[in-house]
């Protein structure tokens, strides 16, 4: 397990390698992410190059985030005569800190990176306080 953490040490996110029972093993790439926090939420992008919107699927169980984008690389009709690009598809899964409010996950796909935010609850969030006199 690999935890990827803040530079306070805060943990936001803990990568699972655990396969899913029942299904066969697949080869996966891991998609290289980067994770920023704002007083707000966190901001995590992941590169998958090749995957089309149609190709994503973002799925959340319990606070088990799972990231795999599917890559269309076969041409109708085509041979192959060189090939440098692997053809394996993208999956990353990450275990969520509690301090995530899970049903107001957003996410986008823009030129091959997968974009979430990652709302904090409202109680983890800065807030003033105001003095009655």
């Amino acid at each position: 397990m690999n935890a990827l953490t803040k530079t306070n040490e805060k943990r936001v996110a803990t990568e699972s390698n655990q396969g899913v029972q029942g299904q066969a093993t697949r080869r996966y790439l891991s998609p290289r992410v980067n994770i920023t926090e704002t007083k707000d939420g966190y901001f995590l992008e992941a590169e998958m190059p090749g995957v089309s919107k149609e190709g994503l699927e973002v799925s959340l169980e319990g606070n088990e985030l799972t990231l795999v984008g599917r890559r269309n690389v076969h041409v109708e009709g085509a041979e192959v005569l060189y090939r440098e690009s692997v053809g394996r598809d993208f999956r990353r899964v990450f275990a969520l800190d509690p301090t995530i409010d899970t049903s107001r996950i957003e996410a986008r796909m823009e030129n091959g990176v997968l974009k979430l935010h990652l709302p904090k609850t409202e109680k983890v969030k800065p807030r003033r306080i105001s003095v009655s006199a």
